[in-house]
């Protein structure tokens, strides 16, 4: 995937990083060569990953200039020679690894992330190999669409392929962003009772809303572990979505249940600490780290959307110019949901 060649506007971290060393720039509209597709991207959504990338956090090391964000998506443009899966005016979005496309995951998928390894979709063109997109659902808005490629494929791989929840299952999804928000989502979907934490009682409403069952609040329950084996009776939950990281992990492992499912996502908590694996071993715990997922998870995931006309959860959007302000804004913590960037018409 790369950006190139007429007149539209592209971001990229410049000279080093910083929020405020996005600058946006004109440059020439690509023209696609063989296999690729110019997608004109009508909206993008941030990630935690995104904020990570932008601040340094993510790889100090990472070559800058970098054109950031991974989630993207907009119309076909123009194709090149021999693309035969998109044609002109087709609805897509880019997938978060450009070399997954099924099976398991391999080191170098990594190397093909957008707005990591590789730059990502914060241009309004953006040329892609025709393996590196998926249609998207047509009752879903661009600004929708934007929000699926990263949060919900990692919600639905962590959920739906590795812990395979299924109806009467216990899922406790932590805090209220855009993965936990879909997992609470594609939790109801199959029937399973949802619990959320969240620092916000307010946030905690939204959630309850959406479909949880029940809301805890760590701040003033800080033994939410023990709160959720509550709730279940003393068993404990079936699954658990961890984004906290470091911070929150031993109160995973005594929140689920003997032989729960831990899917590891986030690190919003930190990266670094001791961990005591005796849990894991006493429990018989199955743990999955979860990196985004495969292009056939995402054409999975999305004949489920279109099924059940579900639609994403979206906080606030920010226009283009106003990249800076979305970015403090994820940086704030004061969203429920996506975080999304209009491109305008």
């Amino acid at each position: 995937m790369t950006i190139s060649s007429g007149s539209a506007r592209l971001a990229a971290l410049t000279g080093s990083f910083g929020i405020d060393n996005v600058l946006i720039s004109t440059v020439p509209q690509p023209s696609p060569g063989p296999r690729q597709v110019l997608v004109r991207v009508r909206a993008a959504s941030l990630n935690f990953r995104d904020y990570l990338v932008v601040t340094g956090r993510y790889n100090p090391k990472m070559p800058l200039p970098r054109v950031p964000l991974s989630d993207g998506a907009g119309e076909v443009e123009a194709v090149g020679e021999g693309v035969t899966r998109f044609r002109r005016g087709d609805r897509v979005a880019g997938i978060f690894m450009q070399t997954w496309l099924d099976g398991d995951t391999i080191e170098a998928h990594g190397k093909s992330a957008l707005g990591g390894a590789i730059d990502g979709v914060l241009a309004d063109y953006v040329l892609f190999d025709q393996d590196g997109l998926v249609s998207v659902p047509a009752h879903l808005s661009f600004l929708e669409a934007a929000t699926l490629p990263c949060a919900a494929v990692t919600a639905w791989n962590a959920l739906v392929v590795q812990g395979r929840v299924k109806s009467g299952d216990t899922v406790l999804v932590q805090g209220t962003g855009g993965v936990s928000l879909f997992a609470l989502q594609f939790a109801r979907l199959a029937g399973a009772r949802v619990i959320a934490t969240s620092s916000s009682d307010a946030k905690l409403e939204r959630a309850l809303a959406l479909g949880a069952s029940d809301g805890i609040n760590y701040k003033t329950t800080p033994d939410w572990d023990k709160r959720a084996r509550q709730l279940t009776s003393g068993r404990g939950v079936d699954h658990v979505v961890e984004v906290g990281g470091s911070g929150t992990l031993a109160r995973s492992f005594n929140a689920v249940r003997t032989q729960g499912h831990i899917a590891v996502i986030g690190i919003l908590s930190g990266l670094a600490g001791e961990l005591n694996i005796a849990p894991i071993l006493h429990k018989h715990l199955t743990i999955h780290g979860i990196y985004v997922g495969s292009r056939a998870m995402f054409e999975d995931m999305n004949r489920a959307l279109t099924l059940h006309q579900l639609h994403p959860v979206i906080d606030r959007v920010f226009p283009f110019e106003q990249i800076h302000d979305a970015l403090r804004y994820m940086e704030s913590a004061a969203h429920t949901g996506k975080i999304v960037i209009d491109y305008g018409a």
